[in-house]
C-alpha cells in the first residue's frame, strides 16, 4: 500500500470523526435503525377482509336505464360509513377487550417496548388505548365498487384474524339493528294510523246504527220510494173512485152507492195526505231525517274509506320495508396470515439512512453558509 492511500484512508477517517454533524444525523440513526429493525422490532401480521353493505331494490327504470341499472342489489354508501363508524368506535374497542382481552394482547411482554401497549408514555388510559386501537385498526373505502376493505395489525396471526372476524360480525349486528329500527319505525307509524281509522270507522257505524234505532229507519230514500209507491197506487185507487162517483150522479143521483162512493173518496185522500205527511211533512217525516241519516252515511263511507287506505298504506309499509333491509355481505373472509409483512425492515433502514444524508447534507449547508456568513 502506497503512502497516498495511507493518507487518504487517514484523512476520510478523521473527517468521519471529526464531522459530529454526519454522526448526529446519519451514522447514529443508522446504527439504531439497524439494531431496532434487525434485533427488536416485534413482527405484525395483517388480517385484511373485504366486505360490502347493500339493500335489495325494485327495478323502477325501463328501456335502457333498466339495462344500465344495476339488479339485485343497490348500494346503501350512508350506512355504509356508519359502518366504519362504529368499527373504529369506543363501543367496538369495548366489546373486543370484553371477549378477546385485546389489551392484555397488546401489553404483551413479547411486544417489543415501541409497539407495546402503553409505550414509552406509559400512558394507561382507555382513552390512549383507543388511540392505540386506532393505529391497528382501518377502514378504507373504494368509492367506485362500494367495496370496504378492512385491515387489522396485530403481534400474533391468530390474534388478527379474530379481532378482524369479531369486527365484521359487530358490522353485521349494527347492520341488523339499523334494520330493526327502521322497520320497526315504518310499521309502528301505519299501525297507529290503521288503529286511528279503526276507531272513526267504527264510531261512524255506531252512530249511525244508534240514528236507525232511535228513528225507527233503515233508509229515508228507500223507504221514501216505497211510501210514494203507495201513495201513487191510492191516488189510481181514488181516480177510479172519483170516476165511478161522478158517473153515478150523473146517471141516477139517488142511487144508495153515491154516498158509500163519496166516503170512499174522502177516505182515500184523507189516507193519501197523511202517507204523503210521512214523507215530506214535519218534523217526524222522512225528508227531515233525511239530512242527519245522509251526514252519518257519508261520515260512515269516508270513515271506510280511511280505514282502508290506512290498511293499504300499512301493507306499503311493511312492502318497504322489507325492500329498505340491509345486508353487510362478505366479499373476502379474514386471512389468518402465514408471514410477517411489517415491519419491512431493510427499508425501514434504508429510509433512516436517506433522510439522514438528507438531513445532513441540508444542516452541513446551513453551517458553512453561517461560517461564511461570519467570516
Amino acid at each position: 500500500m502506497n503512502q497516498n492511500t495511507v493518507n487518504t484512508s487517514r484523512s476520510r477517517f478523521s473527517f468521519l470523526v471529526k464531522n459530529k454533524i454526519l454522526w448526529l444525523t446519519v451514522i447514529v440513526p443508522t446504527i439504531l435503525a439497524c439494531v431496532y429493525y434487525g434485533l427488536i422490532a416485534s413482527d405484525v401480521y395483517i388480517s385484511e377482509s373485504r366486505f360490502v353493505v347493500r339493500s335489495p331494490q325494485r327495478q323502477t327504470q325501463t328501456g335502457l336505464g333498466a339495462l344500465l341499472q344495476s339488479t339485485g342489489f343497490s348500494r346503501s354508501q350512508d350506512d355504509t360509513y356508519s359502518v366504519h363508524d362504529f368499527v373504529l368506535s369506543r363501543d367496538a374497542l369495548k366489546e373486543l377487550d370484553e371477549q378477546l382481552g385485546v389489551r392484555k394482547a397488546f401489553s404483551s411482554t413479547d411486544i417489543d417496548f415501541i409497539n407495546r401497549f402503553p409505550g414509552l408514555d406509559w400512558d394507561n388510559s382507555f382513552e390512549s388505548f383507543y388511540k392505540y386501537y386506532q393505529k391497528r385498526v382501518g377502514v378504507d373505502y373504494d368509492t367506485a365498487s362500494s367495496i370496504s376493505i378492512l385491515t387489522v395489525r396485530a403481534f400474533t396471526a391468530e390474534d388478527a384474524k379474530r379481532i378482524n372476524d369479531l369486527l365484521l360480525k359487530m358490522g353485521e349486528r349494527l347492520v341488523n339493528n339499523l334494520n330493526d329500527r327502521s322497520r320497526q319505525d315504518l310499521i309502528k307509524f301505519a299501525t297507529q294510523e290503521v288503529n286511528t281509522a279503526k276507531t272513526n270507522a267504527t264510531a261512524a257505524a255506531l252512530a249511525l246504527s244508534s240514528f236507525r234505532t232511535a228513528q225507527t229507519i233503515f233508509d229515508p230514500d228507500r223507504q221514501s220510494a216505497i211510501q210514494l209507491q203507495g201513495v201513487a197506487k191510492l191516488q189510481e185507487e181514488l181516480f177510479a173512485t172519483e170516476a165511478q162517483l161522478n158517473q153515478i150522479r150523473q146517471v141516477s143521483p139517488k142511487n144508495p152507492q153515491v154516498a158509500s162512493l163519496a166516503n170512499r173518496v174522502s177516505s182515500l185522500r184523507n189516507t193519501i195526505a197523511n202517507e204523503t205527511s210521512k214523507v215530506a211533512g214535519g218534523g217526524t217525516s222522512l225528508t227531515s231525517k233525511s239530512a242527519n241519516f245522509e251526514r252519518l252515511v257519508l261520515e260512515k263511507s269516508f270513515a271506510d274509506r280511511q280505514f282502508a287506505s290506512a290498511l293499504a298504506s300499512l301493507e306499503s309499509a311493511r312492502s318497504e320495508a322489507e325492500r329498505k333491509q340491509l345486508y353487510l355481505e362478505r366479499l373476502v373472509q379474514p386471512n389468518l396470515p402465514d408471514k410477517a409483512l411489517e415491519p419491512r425492515r431493510i427499508r425501514s433502514i434504508l429510509m433512516v439512512f436517506a433522510v439522514g444524508l438528507i438531513a445532513w447534507g441540508v444542516v452541513s449547508l446551513l453551517v458553512a453558509s453561517v461560517k461564511e456568513h461570519t467570516d
